[in-house]
Order: structure tokens, then C-alpha cells, then sequence
């Protein structure tokens, strides 16, 4: 019996284990939303195509599987690029349905008419119009055998009127079983693993700064540590799965690190990337560098590199450990790590301390601070680009049982609240907490109606400090006074309670444990408005002097160095194991 395409697309979707598909219906799509009504495909109403493609991002990421998201053509498509941007840098597997004009009409500056064929090249890997059901059935599982195979987003483009077309019986009907390609095992070239291995047995002493991609190798990447007495840092992205009891941890580098691991990695013989694509040049070393990826165009690209090796750090590490020479001396590591807990040690206390609460505005760290602390142990955080990016890098303390999205790549505002959207629809018994800033609530605020359509409980905390605080401390830094980047105060509790959901709005520090204690316990979608200061920024750990020439100039009076939460705690742990904790006088 023929079938509608659009019918047939959601039942191989379902089959396939999708469970929901995010977007916001119309015109040209409407078809499709309709097939999900009669397939019992549940269909996530948000209030912008942006929001959609987010919250798809977010959900594939969290949940491991493929996600999909629709937006109707013309604006419709056009609000779809910046989600998708975001997905596809991440490596998500989405499924990006992007309705188009009736198909006759293509060509002649119809109504609503764009190219989405060329829209949406740089955000996708897989970008094909269908002209045809017959034809958009081989489509349909070219597009999911990419996204599965790791290649990020793919992008279908259907005209309306196709949607409706009938599909032919024949072979392409239903698409056959899907190869996934991500996290497969790569193994390293032998003369590229040779090198690596002397290059080790050569250095008197090594660092090690690891990524994202070696978060299914933790265990051999502390194997290798411990073998060369090396210190471990990572980047943004890897906090989740390398910091938590870590005894090599020597904190992050980059412009919102913290600790020794910058210096870490200026004074060891050889410095290995390992599973990180880490942008930030100046935070890097220029002389004997290896990097370890499984993808080859990332090798080299951020910093002059002697030893490249191709492969998954899992397959690589485990192929070269037997052959690398136990080192004895573990002088380097024991300095980098009384540095990394002398470092800690110096400001925990100042922003954390008993005596910030009574501060007001409320420090954003003490907040940070307390909303980590309070947290479920396994909850899943998303995170606004901008200082809320800075807070939880230092604050949110992993354990192996939580998660954590960001714009971790694309470094987009106004991610938190739809990926929280996303994260929570995968998981609704989990505790998924929007970590928002008031710049980036207020770019996608409309969402707010989406979690209380759908009754996602989510919990969306607000550090609000009327103020663009990152853009801030960008314009001092390069020298110019700020401007612009402050605004007038919102009361966004105020607001939640208007689209009906439960708020508080905290002003005085004291009532920052009782009241974040039950919104966190509410039994629904809460919005908490944290009104924080908006002088507190936040300095890199290792401050250039064209830094420092920028903020001279533009007169900065209040610039803070960040404190770094309960990671003091495993800092003062790994001290205890090389016995050097009375050295430096820890409480």
C-alpha cells in the first residue's frame, strides 16, 4: 500500500529509536507536523527554529543517539542556521529538516523563496534538496548514515508539495542497518607511534593537556601519567571526564583556566595534545609539541607540532605504553602540583568565604559556589557563553556522574535555556539545570514559554548582572573603556511568573542556600534570578602585558581573579599523596 513520504519518514524515524522532533510548525512543514499527529511522533513546540536545532544538538549529545528538528522555508530556514551551526560543531548527530517552497515555484522569487542548498553548506556535512519521494527515500538514509557516522549535521531539503507525494514500493523503501562511525577505534601508524615513544623516553619531563576526544580514554591517559610522572591538564570541554579524582590534575589553560597548567606546559620538555583541538595559540607552546587526534586536519593547525600521530588517544595510548620507559623522578609533577594547590589555595577563600555573604550584589562566585554545591550528583548543567562560561569551568565540580553542554566550539549566546530544553526532554527524571546569563536568557527568553507548554521542569538560574560581563572585560582588555555593555536591571523572576512558572529572585547573599535549596526541589520548571555584581570579572591565569597595557589604559578599578571552588579540595588530596601538604601551610 503507498504511503504518504512525510507518513513514512516518522515511522523510520521511530523505528530508528527517535522519539521526539523539535520545531515549530507552518506553511510548508505542516505536513510533516501533521504525519507526526497521525504516527504518534511527539512533536516539541518551540518558539524559534534556532531553539530547535539547539535543543536537537543537545539531546543527540546527551543521550548519545540521533536526534531531528524542523523549520519551515524561507525565515523559517534562515532561523534554523545558527542551531545547526552550534550542532554540527559540536558533532551531533541531527537530522535537520528544512521545508522549502512548492516545488514549481522554485526559481521564480516566490514567496518566501531562499537557496537553502547554499544556506545551509557550512553548517552541515550532508546537504541534498529532494525532488522526488522515490528519490527522497535514498536521502533520507544517506542523511542519517552520515550524522550516525559522525560527520555532524545533515540537512534534507523538501519542498512542501513532496511531502505529500506517494512512495513507490521498491528496495528503497525501508533503508537498511546504519554503521555508526563515531568513537571507533583508530590505531596509530607505526613510524608515527615510534617517534612518540622515543620523543617520551628522550624528555626528562612531560605534560600532558587533554581534550574532549579523549573522553573514552581516561584510564589509559592516567596509565601514561603515572608511567612518565606527568601532569594532567584539560581543556574547557574535557573538565567533565579528567578532572574528577585526578592526581595528576594540574587545572585548565586558556582564558577561562585556572591553576598550574599553563605553566605546566611552558616548562616541560615535551608538551602532548592529546584529544584537543584547543583554538587559543598564545596559550601554547612553540617547541617540542606531539598531538595525538583522531582527526588529521587537526594536527598542527594551532601549534607548530614535531610529533603527529593520527588515531583515537584510547588505541594509541594503549599501543605505546609497553614500550615507553618507566621515568623515576617525579620532582616535576610533585612542583606542578604544590603550585597548582598553592594557586587554588590563594583565592578559594576570597570569594567563597563566610564573609561574602553578606556582600551585596551577591559575588557570582559565592553563587557559583553555592549552586554547585546544592546540586543533584548526577545533574546536567548547560551553560551560557559569556562569564557563566567562566563561573562553571572553575565551579562545577564533575564527578563522573554529571554533564555538562556549552558552546563549547561555536561560542554562541543564548545556548543554555533551549539545550536545556533538549537535554531534558532525553532525560525527564533527570535534574537539568540552565545556567543563564541575563544577556543570553534574553536572546531566545521565548523559550521559556516552551518549557512551560511541554512541562519540562527544568531549572533556569540567572546570574543577572545587567551587563555583558565577557564583552567588558573584552573592551578592557584591548583598551577601551566599556560601553554598551551595560543595560538596565530586568526582573526576570518577574517575567517567569508571567508565562506561570515558579520563580524566586534573590537580592541578599544570605538567602542564596535556602532559597536555590528549594527551587532546585520544586517538583517543576523554576526560574531562580540571581542578582549578581557586575564589576566582577574575571582575569586568564597568566596575564600578557598587551593585557596588562589595555587595562592601564582603559582605567579598570575592579577586575577579580576567580576562585575555583571545591576542585581546592582534590588539589589538597593530591598534595597529601606526595606528602607536601604542611609545605604550604593548607587548612
Amino acid at each position: 500500500m503507498a504511503e504518504k513520504f512525510a507518513n513514512l519518514m516518522v515511522k523510520h524515524l521511530k523505528d530508528l529509536g527517535v522519539k521526539r522532533i523539535y520545531g515549530l510548525v507552518g506553511d510548508s512543514l505542516n505536513p510533516l507536523s501533521d504525519a507526526c499527529r497521525t504516527e504518534g511522533m511527539e512533536w516539541v513546540h518551540v518558539r524559534n527554529e534556532e531553539a530547535a536545532a539547539f535543543a536537537a544538538g543537545a539531546d543527540s549529545l546527551a543521550a548519545d543517539e540521533l536526534a531531528v528538528c524542523g523549520g519551515s522555508c524561507g525565515p523559517g530556514n534562515t532561523h534554523f542556521v545558527q542551531g545547526l551551526f552550534e550542532a554540527h560543531r559540536n558533532g551531533s548527530k541531527v537530522l535537520a529538516i528544512a521545508s522549502h517552497i512548492p516545488s514549481m515555484e522554485i526559481g521564480s522569487s516566490f514567496f518566501q523563496e531562499t537557496h537553502p542548498e547554499h544556506l545551509f553548506q557550512e553548517c552541515s556535512s550532508y546537504l541534498e534538496v529532494v525532488n522526488g519521494a522515490d528519490q527522497g527515500v535514498r536521502v533520507l538514509h544517506n542523511a542519517i548514515q552520515n550524522t550516525l557516522a559522525g560527520n555532524g549535521v545533515s540537512v534534507m531539503v523538501i519542498p512542501g508539495d513532496i511531502f505529500d507525494d506517494e512512495v513507490s514500493t521498491s528496495r528503497h523503501t525501508t533503508s537498511g542497518t546504519y554503521a555508526s562511525g563515531a568513537r571507533k577505534r583508530v590505531f596509530p601508524d607505526p613510524v608515527e607511534a615510534a617517534a612518540l615513544v622515543e620523543a617520551i623516553n628522550k624528555a626528562d619531563t612531560v605534560t600532558l593537556f587533554v581534550g574532549y576526544g579523549a573522553r573514552d580514554a581516561r584510564e589509559e591517559v592516567f596509565a601514561l601519567a603515572d608511567k612518565i610522572k606527568a601532569p594532567v591538564g584539560h581543556s574547557f570541554r574535557g573538565k567533565m571526564f579528567l578532572e574528577y579524582d585526578n592526581p595528576f590534575d594540574v587545572g585548565m589553560s586558556g582564558l577561562l583556566g585556572y591553576g598550574a597548567c599553563h605553566e605546566a606546559s611552558k616548562k616541560a620538555d615535551l608538551f602532548i595534545m592529546l584529544g584537543t583541538d584547543f583554538p587559543y595559540s598564545d596559550w601554547l607552546p612553540e617547541h617540542n609539541v606531539a598531538q595525538v587526534d583522531i582527526d588529521g586536519t587537526h594536527i598542527g593547525r594551532r601549534t607548530p607540532v614535531n610529533y603527529p600521530v593520527v588515531g583515537d588517544v584510547k588505541s594509541v595510548i594503549d599501543n605505546i605504553l609497553p614500550h615507553i620507559e618507566e621515568k623515576t623522578n617525579r620532582s616535576f609533577l610533585d612542583s606542578m602540583l604544590r603550585r597548582h594547590a598553592q594557586l587554588l589555595e590563594s583565592v578559594v577563600d576570597k570569594y567563597t568565604h563566610e564573609a561574602n555573604e553578606s556582600r551585596v550584589p551577591i559575588h557570582p562566585e559565592l553563587a557559583a559556589s553555592v549552586l554547585d554545591e546544592l546540586a543533584d550528583e548526577d545533574a546536567y548543567f548547560t551553560v551560557d557563553t559569556g562569564m557563566c562560561n567562566v563561573w562553571s569551568s572553575r565551579y562545577l565540580t564533575p564527578n563522573g556522574k554529571r554533564g555538562e553542554s556549552a558552546s563549547f566550539l561555536h561560542g554562541t549566546m543564548a545556548n543554555a535555556l533551549p539545550q536545556a530544553i533538549g537535554v531534558q526532554a532525553a532525560f525527564p527524571d533527570r535534574q537539568v539545570i540552565s545556567w543563564s546569563g541575563d544577556g543570553g536568557l534574553g536572546m531566545l527568553m521565548g523559550e521559556l514559554l516552551t518549557v512551560k507548554l511541554h512541562k519540562l521542569p527544568i531549572k533556569t538560574v540567572v546570574f543577572n548582572n545587567s551587563s555583558l560581563g565577557m564583552v567588558k572585560l573584552e573592551m578592557l582588555v584591548a583598551g577601551y573603556p566599556d560601553h554598551e555593555t551595560d543595560h538596565e536591571q530586568v526582573n526576570f523572576a518577574a517575567i517567569a511568573a508571567g508565562v506561570g512558572i515558579k520563580s524566586f529572585r534573590i537580592e541578599d547573599p544570605k538567602d542564596l542556600r535556602p532559597v536555590l535549596k528549594e527551587a532546585l526541589a520544586y517538583d517543576g520548571p523554576v526560574l531562580v534570578d540571581i542578582v549578581t555584581d557586575p564589576d566582577a570579572l574575571s582575569m586568564p591565569p597568566n596575564i600578557t602585558w598587551d593585557m596588562m597595557k589595555g587595562f592601564t589604559t582603559a582605567g579598570i578599578k575592579t577586575v577579580l581573579d576567580g576562585g575555583v571552588g571545591r576542585m581546592v579540595e582534590l588539589a589538597r588530596s593530591n598534595l597529601r599523596h606526595i606528602g607536601a601538604a604542611s609545605s604550604i601551610a593548607l587548612k
